[in-house]
């Protein structure tokens, strides 16, 4: 924290974390305040009851997870899709079957069975790691939901403000933050969480402005109006109410401008930016064709099969892929190939209890125990494209050896499309110009090259500065494999979160990176600040970043060269 006294009064002060959503809010701080957890101890109840009380519990989370299923359903996008997983763990089998035993044989109430439980399932995901460490704030939410609801208690979460506020909090479940109404929170500052977690997605989506990894956040008091800067990531308390709000009034100016924005991308000077969409499924690429994307940059397949428990056939592939394509009848269409394993378990793919399994057999790695289910992607890829008139471009994810990329672009090609890899590993990075000869395209997946760079969890609460995608050692990476795709004649896009962030897409486009895909939502705000800058100017951030001491200075670099207060 910055302070400084200034005769009879105390000038504003600033409390720092890691941006996520760019964007000025000038409001009263509110608190979300959590529940007190119920003891894991309490008197036995007689044998007789225990029916009925493991009943009382089974009411209570059919309860919490049609609300949250209804929640759901109601919403759109990753938003919709985190309630939806929320409701599927308050009816999980497995902690539905600890509670049982707890209740049956041991005589526990309900909330205390149910506690320990959650207590069960919190070690076990914290030490699976990736994304299902990231799901213990989850389990916690959707536990003190169902105690809740035992207790006949009102429901835990964030409560409605009358006026617009400031939201803060050590963490975000992502039932709460899904919830969030952009008109009453005008803005979300976190103790915890990265730029990949939940609660960035969900405020990207939402355009909320968002700090994460807010170390000193509990300084800043309840009610206290504070002015945040997404952008900067920064939280100013006793900031001048005229300043504040003059910057408030320019922040919104700017995002008439956004709103209003029509692509195709040029920066001021001509150059031509292609921005792509990351999706999921056919409604959601159906969807984001109506914006001004030019395409698909990233269709994560393995989304469309989390659930299932076994392999679906190449024709009910097919048929799940059709529609993607058919969002953009003549642009491109870039998918990657199933990205199973880690924080993405499928029951058919994954091998059970790896040590470690961010770098363990996930991705194309996968291959080599299963090489039939590849084969099987492939062909259900090929087919779905029969008639698509765009561009048809296969990638696939963790390839780590000149001999896996070759061999998979071969494959691709094979079926008659263009064969890509994914750039996440930084063996690969380092290699640039020698993988770049052997495939059609790579794809920076920010997001893990960023976490297997500075040796990070991306989805650690307490890792965040490490992995912010600002810092220079990745920046240098992206930075050379963009110019051996320039080198040799080859597109370079990135399709990680990066690439939403619109002061660093410049950066990435000054560097030579030819495409950028993103969430929808992020679209217009990228093209928007693209087409404020010359291509000159993003050539002179990208050059600055030779000199970024860490992910801070590189932001600070980067706004100066660009001409960006």
């Amino acid at each position: 924290m910055t302070q400084e006294n200034t005769g009879d009064r105390m000038t504003s002060t600033d409390v720092h974390g890691t941006p996520v959503v760019a964007g000025m809010a000038y409001a009263p701080a509110m608190w979300v305040i959590r529940p007190d957890v119920p003891p894991t101890t309490a008197p036995s109840i007689a044998e007789e009851s225990r029916e009925a009380e493991f009943a009382r519990y089974q009411e209570a989370a059919k309860a919490v997870a049609g609300r949250l299923t209804e929640r759901g359903e109601a919403t759109i996008g990753h938003a919709s899709d985190v309630l939806k997983m929320s409701a599927g763990l308050a009816t999980d089998r497995g902690i539905a079957k600890e509670v049982k035993s707890s209740v049956m044989k041991a005589g526990l109430p309900a909330v205390q069975a149910l506690v320990r439980a959650t207590d069960k399932f919190v070690t076990l995901f914290e030490k699976a790691g990736g994304l299902m460490a990231e799901r213990v704030t989850d389990l916690r939410d959707v536990r003190d939901r169902v105690v809740a609801e035992i207790q006949g208690q009102p429901e835990p979460g964030i409560p409605v403000p009358t006026e617009p506020v400031v939201l803060l909090a050590d963490d975000l479940a992502p039932a709460d933050t899904a919830g969030l109404n952009p008109e009453l929170i005008v803005g979300v500052a976190t103790e915890l969480g990265g730029p990949t977690s939940h609660t960035a997605i969900i405020a990207r989506q939402l355009g909320i402005p968002c700090i994460v990894a807010m170390r000193e956040l509990r300084e800043v008091e309840a009610g206290e109006l504070v002015l945040l800067d997404g952008g900067k990531g920064s939280i100013t308390r006793n900031a001048d109410p005229e300043v504040a709000k003059d910057k408030v009034a320019k922040d919104r100016a700017w995002h008439e401008k956004i709103r209003a924005w029509r692509g195709p991308a040029h920066t001021t000077d001509g150059h031509h930016a292609e921005l792509l969409v990351n999706v999921q499924d056919g409604p959601t690429a159906t969807k984001a064709s109506q914006g001004e994307a030019e395409g698909i940059g990233l269709f994560r397949t393995e989304l469309c099969f989390l659930d299932t428990k076994t392999e679906p056939s190449v024709e009910e592939q097919a048929d799940i892929y059709r529609p993607v394509f058919e969002a953009y009848p003549q642009g491109k269409v870039v998918v990657r190939t199933l990205d199973a394993g880690s924080d993405k378990p499928i029951a058919y793919a994954n091998l059970d209890d790896e040590e470690n399994p961010a770098l363990g057999v996930r991705g194309l790695r996968i291959s080599g125990q299963n090489p039939e289910l590849l084969q099987h992607q492939l062909d259900a890829i090929a087919e779905a494209a029969k008639g698509h008139s765009g561009k048809n471009w296969v990638m696939a994810p963790m390839v780590s050896t000149l001999h896996e990329a070759e061999w998979f672009a071969q494959e691709v090609r094979g079926r008659g499309m263009a064969g890509g890899i994914m750039v996440e590993v930084p063996a690969v990075a380092v290699q640039a110009e020698q993988f770049l000869a052997v495939v059609d395209f790579v794809s920076l997946g920010t997001n893990d090259l960023t976490q297997y760079t500075m040796a990070a969890d991306r989805l650690s609460p307490h890792l965040a500065e490490y992995t912010d995608p600002w810092q220079p050692a990745v920046l240098s990476l992206i930075a050379h494999t963009a110019a051996a795709g320039k080198k040799l004649g080859k597109p370079v896009g990135v399709c990680g979160e990066a690439a939403a962030d619109p002061i660093l897409a410049c950066v990435l486009l000054g560097m030579g990176v030819t495409s950028l895909s993103m969430a929808a939502s992020a679209v217009s705000s990228v093209g928007a600040q693209i087409s404020a800058v010359s291509f000159a100017q993003c050539e002179a951030a990208a050059a600055a970043m030779k000199d970024a001491r860490d992910a801070k200075h590189a932001r600070l670099l980067a706004t100066e060269a660009l001409g960006i207060k």
